[in-house]
């Protein structure tokens, strides 16, 4: 449980330094998304963020209201939607990036290179004792 509530804790500070930022988890983790990638789909981002088609809708909507994605229909095939950042998006991106590396380095402050390294060999080994 201590693993649990650890992860628990850790998600609601980065989400508040999001929000700090002007932005929210999901924001961050759609931007995060079509960045990597320069142009995708509805339904190839959903996968890549983890949620469900109706779900990411809902959230892209909300940030084409704000303008910070544009999307259009796939010239190759109507029924699909391309997603792309706008301006207002990258800045957003960069703005959010910002808040998620300081957050980061705080997460880490004072853990040397070598515990670091452990720990993520230990949360891989826990991840592959429950992947089925």
């Amino acid at each position: 449980m201590n693993l649990a509530r650890t992860a628990k804790l850790v998600a609601q500070a980065f989400d508040a330094a999001l929000v700090e930022a002007g932005g929210t988890l999901p924001i961050w983790l759609t931007l995060l998304s079509i960045k990597s990638r320069e142009l995708a789909n509805q339904r190839e981002l959903a996968g890549m963020i983890g949620i469900q088609g109706a779900t990411l809708t809902h959230h892209l909507n909300a940030m084409e209201a704000q303008g910070l994605l544009a999307r259009r229909r796939d010239p190759d095939n109507r029924r699909v939607h391309q997603v792309a950042l706008t301006g207002a998006g990258e800045a957003m991106f960069l703005k959010l990036r910002t808040a998620a590396l300081a957050f980061d380095k705080r997460l880490r402050a004072g853990l040397p290179d070598e515990r670091l390294a452990e720990f993520a060999e230990v949360l891989a080994a826990l991840r592959a004792n429950v992947e089925v």
